[in-house]
């Protein structure tokens, strides 16, 4: 079992080796001590591998991140339709089971790759290196990674992405940042989801903002739902702002 987030060990695709070095002295008196390395480094490697390829062809590279049913994928697809024509995209998709999502994002027209983790509770840097390269992303585009729904244990692991997008809705609790303070201190920008349901939910979005904001003072956070289209047209300025197309 993975120390760092409980997965199977054949159900993962990080490395297990974890580098434990031990003196075991036994009734003579001596202190033990316990040396283990850092389970996450071939991860990181990865990642930078990974943040290399994406920076050397200048592809924006957006790990979407948030609890199940926060509305990631409906976001996606808002994103790739209404924006279709202007930026270049293409999608990871990641799940423990089904290609369901894949399936809503294929219908979009965009190319997508379906990964999924079986008992494993999200995506690692070798899982998406092996995607990408399956999937000849083109130069100056748009790579969405959509991680297994969950607040926790992705927030230790680098996939290479260029930002971090964490997504919460307004059918979960306002204090999300406080009890996953990982992923909001991590992430570059909030998307607070589903402002259409407000009236009907005792969600208080001032807090949830102030209680992210206490935890990542440089997060940008954005409003919008996918329902009405509010709020959608910030979040897609925000979106152009980080493509840096060529002259």
């Amino acid at each position: 079992m993975c120390a760092t987030c409980g997965c199977g060990p054949t159900d993962h695709h990080h490395s297990h080796d974890h580098g434990h070095s031990q003196g075991i002295e036994q009734n003579t008196g001596k202190k033990i001590i316990t040396v283990e390395q850092d389970i996450l480094q071939e991860n990181n490697l990865l990642a930078q591998r990974n943040r290399g390829f994406f920076e050397g062809r200048n592809i924006l590279s957006l790990n979407l991140v948030s609890s199940p049913g926060s509305g990631k994928t409906t976001l996606l697809e808002r994103t790739l339709t209404d924006l279709k024509g202007q930026l270049e995209f293409a999608v990871i998709e990641g799940d423990q089971q089904t290609a369901n999502d894949a399936d809503r994002i294929h219908a979009t027209g965009t190319k997508v790759t379906q990964i999924n983790t079986g008992k494993g509770c999200h995506l690692d840097a070798h899982m998406v290196l092996h995607a990408v390269q399956g999937m000849k992303l083109k130069p100056d585009s748009v790579l969405f990674i959509e991680n297994v729904g969950n607040l926790v244990c992705p927030a230790m692991f680098d996939l290479g992405e260029s930002e971090r997008v964490v997504v919460i809705s307004v059918t979960e609790g306002d204090d999300k940042p406080l009890k996953y303070p990982d992923m909001f201190h991590s992430s570059t920008i909030c998307i607070i989801n589903k402002i259409d349901l407000l009236p009907y939910v005792n969600f208080k979005v001032e807090k949830a903002k102030e209680y992210a904001r206490k935890i990542n003072p440089n997060l940008e956070i954005i409003e919008l739902s996918c329902t009405s289209g509010e709020g959608l047209e910030t979040w897609y300025d925000w979106l152009k702002s980080k493509v840096l197309l060529p002259v």
